[in-house]
């Protein structure tokens, strides 16, 4: 079986690159996180492509997608999924995010209810989003300083500007060093994959967009210290399933715990204790056996 790789214009003028199993079965839709891309997901395809029909995107700004105009949200990113979603005519959908990827599939969840199985948030940004502070001149955070706009993240010397020149000077060593300490920090892949990943990042055109929407989202009932919430959160019905490495360096688990706290009854925490940031990479067969176990079901 062949994974394809095909694109989709949206009605914003975005063309969005996808990749499909064309299989039977069950269907997965796997959505990546910053620093990220659809690429990230292709051991997964093909592991799973016998019994599923897994689907996995670039969205806006990102790999081999479009970036024709700038965003301010995350939904914005989970409106142009949705318009994927309807053209392919999916339903029945397991929604899984990864990270950023996790505030995307809540806001198509929150947005739509008769297409959508299950979400599936894997080490996920959490529910009042993620926050950015102004730094000392020693590069530590004001807590008394939030970031207020895209202006002031992107001249962010410690969270932002190394990355936007790593990106523009396509230095992978200073990529992998950064990867190393947070995400990779438990096993590394091989140097070819590595490679490629490095090379799936340097695709990625929105930094600043992501960051300022990360910081911004906040889909409950209260003020996150960064924006109102929306209270999109409770407009979601499908079971929605939390899992986290409890060795996350990136986003703590107590995001998980929190996350668990407001959606109650309606969703299912499953901590992975010897993770970290990346399931798929850490645990690649335990991470298998955990998507077939929730999919197939």
């Amino acid at each position: 079986m062949s994974i394809t790789n095909h694109t989709f214009k949206t009605k914003s003028g975005e063309t969005l690159a996808y990749a499909q199993t064309n299989t039977s079965g069950p269907v997965l839709m796997l959505v990546h996180g910053n620093m990220s891309s659809k690429a990230f997901f292709t051991p997964t395809m093909e592991r799973l492509a016998s019994n599923m029909n897994v689907i996995a995107v670039d969205m806006r700004g990102f790999g081999d997608s479009s970036y024709e105009k700038p965003f301010d949200t995350l939904k914005e990113l989970g409106d142009d999924l949705l318009e994927l979603v309807e053209y392919l005519d999916l339903k029945e959908v397991t929604l899984l995010g990864w990270s950023t990827g996790g505030g995307v599939v809540l806001e198509m969840a929150a947005s739509v209810h008769d297409r959508f199985k299950q979400v599936i948030l894997l080490d996920s940004v959490g529910l009042t989003g993620y926050p950015m502070y102004k730094k000392d001149e020693k590069g530590q955070p004001l807590l008394d300083q939030p970031h207020t706009s895209k202006e002031t993240i992107a001249q962010d010397m410690v969270q932002v500007v190394p990355i936007l020149m790593a990106y523009q000077n396509k230095d992978k060593a200073l990529i992998k060093m950064i990867w190393n300490a947070l995400i990779y920090n438990l096993k590394q892949p091989d140097e070819a994959t590595y490679d490629f990943h490095c090379e799936e990042m340097f695709k990625q055109r929105n930094l600043v967009d992501i960051d300022y929407s990360l910081m911004t989202f906040n889909m409950t009932d209260s003020h996150s210290g960064f924006a109102p919430g929306s209270g999109r959160a409770s407009l979601i019905t499908c079971p929605i399933h939390i899992w986290h490495g409890e060795k996350d360096l990136v986003v703590p688990v107590v995001y998980a715990h929190q996350m668990k706290e407001i959606f109650k009854d309606r969703a299912h925490l499953h901590l992975i204790p010897h993770v970290g940031h990346a399931y798929l990479n850490d645990d690649f067969d335990g991470w298998i056996q955990d998507l077939e176990r929730v999919v197939l079901q």
